[in-house]
């Protein structure tokens, strides 16, 4: 039976090597976010059901577009959903 002894030394190059690795994985995904979102991922956005998502799209407060059977949104239209919203509840 092989024994391994793990020093304090060990651990901080260890901390070091993760923090480099996060800070790489970081910067490389410093992406703009999507132009158009899909209803599962606003559904995720903004935590809300199916049912509230259909009903934002009948009362025209977001304007999705059809591709296929998939409903497309602007994330710009979620992003001024989301203002108007913090608006009035001030």
């Amino acid at each position: 039976m092989n024994i391994e002894f793990i020093t304090k030394e060990d651990l901080k190059e260890f901390r070091r090597e993760l923090l480099e690795d996060l800070k790489q994985f970081l910067t490389c995904n410093k992406s703009e976010p999507k132009k158009w979102l899909k209803s599962a991922d606003v559904r995720k956005m903004l935590n809300i059901s199916p049912g509230t998502l259909q009903n934002l799209r009948i009362n025209g407060q977001l304007r999705p577009n059809k591709v296929g059977g998939s409903f497309y949104y602007a994330f710009q239209d979620i992003q001024s959903l989301l203002t108007a919203e913090i608006r009035t509840k001030r």
